[in-house]
């Protein structure tokens, strides 16, 4: 299956330690995250070197060859926002993990759209639960 994962990268990489978790968590089920910079902790000193239109276009044709979407939206993200709204527009099924007391946009807490569901989770070990019963919802749609 492949993954695209989002999650905040100009808007704070306080996260990181957890996108990191999410990667290998999803390698270990056997998923290709084709978002795999987002758990880069040298992300900043790499997309220096990149242009906006370079950043765009890697991020929009990953999404476009990926099977689902898993989005960290505890920290509030323009781009990681863009990249749900977009990953909708496509049909992707989208997953939206938040620590439990943050602040999470109305935007997604309201949005009755079938292909999304926000999860709130307090440790690791509820986080691979709840990606793991996505996994298997999204497995079953492909059958």
């Amino acid at each position: 299956m492949k993954v695209f994962l989002s999650g905040s990268i100009r808007g704070g990489r306080q996260m990181l330690p957890t996108y990191q978790h999410i990667c290998k968590f999803l390698k270990s089920t056997g998923a290709d995250v084709l978002s795999w910079h987002v758990a880069d902790p040298e992300l900043g000193v790499k997309e220096a070197k990149m242009s906006e239109q370079q950043i765009y276009d890697r991020d929009i044709g990953l999404l476009k060859m990926s099977d689902c979407l898993i989005a960290e939206v505890t920290i509030p993200s323009i781009g990681v926002g863009y990249e749900i709204c977009r990953g909708l527009e496509i049909g992707l099924p989208v997953l939206c993990v938040h620590k439990q007391g943050a602040s999470v946009s109305a935007m997604l807490l309201g949005n009755s759209d079938e292909n999304i569901s926000v999860q709130k989770y307090t440790d690791y070990e509820q986080l691979e639960d709840i990606i793991s019963d996505f996994l298997v919802s999204v497995g079953k749609r492909q059958q």
